[in-house]
């Protein structure tokens, strides 16, 4: 930002120890290096809350992207399922039709069938199988 060589520096030294004078001199320069200290950590502080700062506006961005696109998902999926129920109870009604109301035959396939809204619930209509223990024959074990 500023071009300020060694020439530049020397007429600056100079200047100081003219005006303010050799006792106060080192002084002043271990101020003016303390407040320059000071002032360097408090823009990288600004500086890496500015970053910080941009980096969650972006996560929040992706963030609102991946709620879109799982909302269409879910959309679309359930569009889905409402078109194959649909065509199954319009599979289920055109078989049933020509026949008389007596001689309805409920088939268990389609009677059996149960529409699920979540993934828990269908796993929780499927038995669970248990781990049976290791059984060791009589002959394995050590005789006393």
């Amino acid at each position: 930002m500023f071009d300020v060589g060694f020439s530049e520096l020397v007429v600056i030294g100079v200047v100081a120890l003219i005006v303010i004078g050799p006792e106060r001199l080192p002084k002043v320069a271990r101020t003016a290096g303390h407040l320059l200290g000071r002032l360097q950590r408090y823009v990288s502080t600004i500086k890496s809350d500015i970053s910080r700062e941009m980096e969650l506006d972006e996560l929040k961005k992706a963030g609102e992207q991946f709620k879109q696109s799982l909302e269409q998902t879910e959309n679309r999926i359930t569009e889905e399922v409402a078109g194959a129920q649909h065509a199954l109870q319009a599979m289920t009604r055109t078989g049933n039709e020509g026949a008389p109301p007596d001689a309805i035959v409920h088939n268990p396939a389609v009677a059996e069938t149960h529409f699920v809204d979540s993934p828990q619930a269908e796993l929780a209509l499927e038995p669970v199988s248990t781990p049976q223990p290791h059984v060791t024959p009589e002959s394995d074990k050590p005789r006393t």
